[in-house]
């Protein structure tokens, strides 16, 4: 079984952390004559950035230090100062923010477990226990019906042992042997994507293996002694060669099964739903290519057998004989079709079961025994269908809510009679639900507890805003019905994505709930850029359509106040990474709508960034923002939003801006040098505020408790913002 992690997908949703486990105390801070805190101010030094299509000057460029591990002393003491100023300006809110953050810890069930999954013989789940930070992997054997009566709980891994004595810690991926016998699991402890792979017997508890230097996924060959993997690029940080390790064997022995020449592209590997394949795709935003390897003979050649094709994705997998593929080919939302095995390169021999549809998209899907269990998403909305494998409308999983999600969980055996899905809204905490293949009935396996909560005091709504393009914006909405009113009167937060793809879908949020008992609305704008409304939408969102990311939020938020749902002076926006882009270039085009706003890790100096190879990510990204290296029109287009580049001598609302030293995927400098260049440009008093983690990177902490401070001092720089002190 692989027990696979829930992503954050912020930018390209990876969590880096440092090795450090020490740093200097932050120095003290200069104040005025009110004895109000002095900011830090950064000093200039002019850096002619070049590129074919023109120059720049950049003042701060002087701020950027690549090493891994340690910093020049000039910036540290920079960040330092920046972190002791936002410390001591936040001070005087302290007692709130500790009120929030033990609210927000107080609605969590400290001992609490995943419902357990069937996989060949045993069931799976995850274990959290009460005061403790990190998830502890069981088992228990038994058949599909259920657990052996008598069997005892196996503990495979226990992510706290594990943890202890290191600043950081992550398990990534993990699975067993085909066995049952053999745990192989990657693991992260200094969070620059680097992790190692080991082996533990689950007999004896014996590490048998290490292999360091790689990425998260792991999958083993029917042979049980086979194990695949991917390099990490040590200059990137993202994918390089896929290998094959064979227990016992010296990991520098280790074969190189691919290895893709092109580092724009990504490359993942999984085994297939029959576990006869490992599949290598490599995979950029606009196509893909399928190899793959039999798990029964590990040792052989992969095989290309979905060759790269200019603007065409296809997702395959294989069980029964067949391969079930999502294709973009001659359908722009997707389609699923099925293909004899022998056939699979052969498009004329692929017959729909799913066929495309115009207000649809297909989002994914699970191969199981009884069915095909699809992943679509409409108006916003992701649902669930089962289809038959001979094809048809099938049976729609049935929701309730007109803005809410339900996603596909985790079925990792194909002979389980039922689908796992996951199922949300803005005001229903997570639930876990198996859908009977047969009779579509529903089993809720599992709701999140949350301590004190009460649904019915709570309400959610999709509203619909109009684009300056004449679009409709999807927006969700939730509120606490007996402290909010649609009276124009009350204050908002509206968050939003909008980049590579990734849909903003409605989901509780936990933390938020202490926002609407202090009657906050909470809303979510599906803007461009995410495929919220399918393929269009994304499309529509990125590289020379990328503004209409921001209009779509500027023009949400406008309609949110004409129709009296937020309060004018009271509206607060967040968002994080590419998020944290979007918030950098609507302050620049309407921040006068905005009292606060949060801008966590941001992707702000989008020009520089693109135009530097060396920095993670970059290349694999010019699909989404543009080549301003090899276009022009590029150059000019990226420039003329980002937001780094468009500071101006004007007002700007209050902004609570976070960054960790050692991210990876948006490096410190970029909310460092904005927040350098924004505090010298700006002709407001609003507090400018640059939270440096000096231990973390993108992602933040990795203890399910650590990463609540975070939400908690934001909600408390809003709530000071909007005048409401409890």
């Amino acid at each position: 079984m692989t027990l696979r992690p829930q992503p954050w997908t912020l930018r390209i949703a990876l969590i880096t952390l440092s090795a450090c486990t020490s740093a200097p105390p932050l120095p003290a801070v200069p104040r005025d004559a009110a004895g109000k805190p002095v900011p830090p101010v950064a000093r200039q030094e002019v850096f002619v950035v070049k590129s074919p299509h023109g120059e720049r000057v950049d003042e701060y460029y002087w701020i950027r230090d690549d090493h891994p591990r340690q910093k020049r002393a000039e910036v540290m003491d920079l960040l330092r100062a920046e972190q002791a100023y936002t410390e001591a300006m936040l001070e005087r809110l302290q007692p709130l923010q500790d009120t929030l953050l033990k609210e927000i810890r107080g609605r969590i069930q400290e001992d609490d477990s995943t419902p357990p999954q069937h996989d060949r013989g045993w069931w799976y789940w995850i274990t959290y226990r009460a005061g403790e930070e990190h998830p502890v992997r069981m088992r228990r054997a038994g058949g599909v019906s259920g657990p052996e009566r008598g069997a005892p709980e196996q503990v495979l891994l226990d992510g706290n042992e594990l943890a202890r004595g290191q600043d950081y810690f992550r398990v990534s991926a993990a699975s067993v042997s085909p066995d049952g016998n053999l745990l192989a699991w990657t693991q992260d402890t200094q969070g620059r994507r680097t992790h190692e792979l080991l082996v533990k017997d689950l007999r004896s508890g014996q590490v048998l293996d290490r292999v360091p230097g790689t990425l998260e996924p792991v999958v083993w060959a029917n042979d049980g002694r086979t194990l695949f993997y991917i390099r990490q690029d040590p200059q990137l940080l993202q994918s390089g060669p896929v290998c094959r390790h064979v227990l016992g064997t010296a990991a520098d022995r280790d074969v190189v099964v691919f290895d893709e020449p092109d580092k724009t592209l990504t490359v993942g590997i999984d085994a297939t739903a029959s576990r006869r394949f490992l599949s290598i795709q490599t995979e950029g935003y606009n196509e893909n290519a399928l190899r793959v390897v039999p798990l029964d003979d590990p040792a052989q050649a992969p095989r290309l057998v979905l060759p790269m094709e200019k603007g065409v994705r296809h997702y395959a997998d294989h069980l029964k004989g067949h391969w079930v593929i999502r294709t973009n080919r001659h359908a722009r939302n997707f389609r699923l079709v099925k293909v004899p095995e022998a056939a699979l390169a052969d498009p004329a021999a692929w017959v729909d079961l799913v066929p495309h549809r115009t207000d649809a998209a297909i989002d994914g899907f699970a191969l199981l025994e009884g069915g095909i269990a699809v992943a679509e998403r409409a108006q916003a909305n992701p649902g669930v269908r089962v289809v038959p494998w001979s094809g048809g409308a099938g049976r729609a999983v049935p929701v309730q809510e007109t803005a809410s999600s339900m996603r596909l969980g985790d079925n990792p055996d194909p002979a389980n009679p039922f689908v796992r899905v996951g199922f949300t809204s803005m005001v229903t905490p997570a639930t876990v639900i198996d859908v009977d293949l047969a009779s579509g009935a529903q089993t809720i396996r599992k709701v999140q507890p949350v301590i004190g909560y009460d649904r019915t005091k709570y309400e959610t709504a999709r509203v619909w805003a109009p684009s300056r393009d004449g679009k409709r914006i999807p927006v969700s909405v939730c509120w606490r019905k007996d402290a909010w009113k649609r009276d124009g009167t009350r204050p908002m937060l509206i968050e939003a994505y909008g980049s590579y793809g990734y849909p903003s879908d409605a989901a509780f949020d936990l933390a938020g709930v202490s926002l609407m008992d202090r009657g906050f609305a909470l809303a979510t704008a599906h803007v461009r850029g995410g495929a919220d409304l399918g393929q269009d939408w994304y499309e529509d969102g990125r590289l020379l359509n990328k503004r209409n990311t921001f209009n779509d939020f500027v023009d949400a938020t406008d309609f949110l106040i004409r129709e009296k749902w937020a309060d004018p002076s009271r509206v607060f926006a967040s968002g994080g990474s590419a998020g944290g882009l979007l918030m950098g270039a609507v302050a620049n085009m309407a921040g006068d709508r905005y009292r606060g706003m949060g801008v966590h890790v941001p992707f702000v100096d989008a020009l520089t960034t693109m135009l530097d190879a060396s920095i993670p990510l970059t290349t694999n990204e010019w699909t989404q923002w543009g080549n301003p290296i090899e276009s022009k029109e590029a150059y000019a287009y990226i420039l003329s939003y980002s937001p780094y580049d468009n500071l101006q001598a004007k007002a700007y609302p209050a902004m609570l801006v976070t960054t960790g030293v050692w991210d990876s995927q948006v490096g410190y400098f970029e909310p460092t040098k904005y927040v350098s260049r924004l505090r010298r440009l700006k002709t407001d008093s609003n507090p400018l505020l640059l939270h440096v983690n000096m231990a973390a990177g993108h992602g933040g902490r990795s203890g399910r408790f650590e990463r609540l401070a975070q939400v908690a001092r934001e909600q408390a720089f809003f709530l000071d913002l909007a005048g409401i002190r409890d």
